[in-house]
């Protein structure tokens, strides 16, 4: 049944994020970017703490219409076994705080982080990303196809 009270995505920059990863047991990192930015960007590494990435496609590419069958791939991948603490990165921060927001309205009174700067971060002012913030400037693991 959704939850009918206040939604509460609450916000973590990717380094606190990979510390929450590592210290949060029943925690784990969705990543909602599309197939092509996994495969062409390259994706958190979550692999020295034992953890692994769930790719969920928010959008779809190359049309990035919503994937309608969101919400039941995340209850495919949880079942009534919701971790403790879901964290959700897109490429900035946007996506995924409409996908964490989505999760939250399921009510199942877990903590729903969005990792805020995302994975490649904001522009810089020659409109190109990787610089400024995110996942990979902050240093945090990460891996290419």
């Amino acid at each position: 049944m959704p939850n009918t009270g206040t939604i509460s995505v609450s916000e973590a920059t990717p380094s606190e994020a990979w510390e929450g990863l590592k210290n949060e047991t029943s925690s784990v990192l969705i990543d909602v970017r599309t197939k092509a930015e996994w495969s062409f960007v390259g994706a958190p590494d979550l692999n020295d703490i034992g953890k692994k990435i769930l790719p969920v496609e928010w959008v779809t590419f190359p049309d990035m219409a919503q994937n309608s069958g969101f919400s039941d791939q995340i209850l495919n991948l949880f079942g009534e076994n919701f971790p403790d603490t879901i964290y959700f990165i897109c490429r900035s921060g946007v996506r995924s705080h409409a996908a964490a927001n989505m999760v939250a309205s399921m009510g199942r009174n877990k903590r729903c982080v969005n990792v805020v700067e995302g994975f490649e971060g904001d522009l810089n002012t020659t409109k190109h990303r990787g610089s400024v913030n995110g996942w990979k400037t902050h240093g945090l693991p990460w891996v290419q196809s």
